[in-house]
């Protein structure tokens, strides 16, 4: 079992940052893949980044450069560190373990002047 809290959501301007955290859980984090994905309204959800139990990292193209997937196994959390944020990434962040089998609650990234 995991349980999965995200954090660090809020209202940002464009060309600012967030940090996002997710808090889990669980015995199984150190040895989960895990995942961050999004959802704006009236579209569906996609996935943004992911990280595996090594720490090989993976990107969507759009936020290549701009964001990065890091975990920290001692702590159980996982982050995802947001720079020159765009309006177009407003949506509801999600993270997830082991390629959606476990996910949080999500947290709101609002991007706007």
């Amino acid at each position: 079992q995991l349980q999965l809290v995200e954090s660090g959501g809020g209202l940002v301007q464009p060309g600012g940052s967030l940090r996002l955290s997710c808090a889990a859980a669980g015995s199984i984090f150190r040895n989960s893949a895990m995942g961050w994905y999004r959802q704006a309204p009236g579209k569906q959800r996609e996935w943004v980044a992911s990280i595996t139990s090594a720490g090989t990292t993976e990107y969507t193209d759009s936020v290549k450069g701009r964001f990065t997937i890091s975990r920290d196994n001692a702590k159980n959390t996982l982050y995802l560190q947001m720079n020159s944020l765009k309006p177009e990434d407003t949506a509801r962040y999600y993270c997830s373990a082991r390629f959606g089998e476990y996910w949080g609650q999500g947290t709101q990234v609002t991007v706007s002047s």
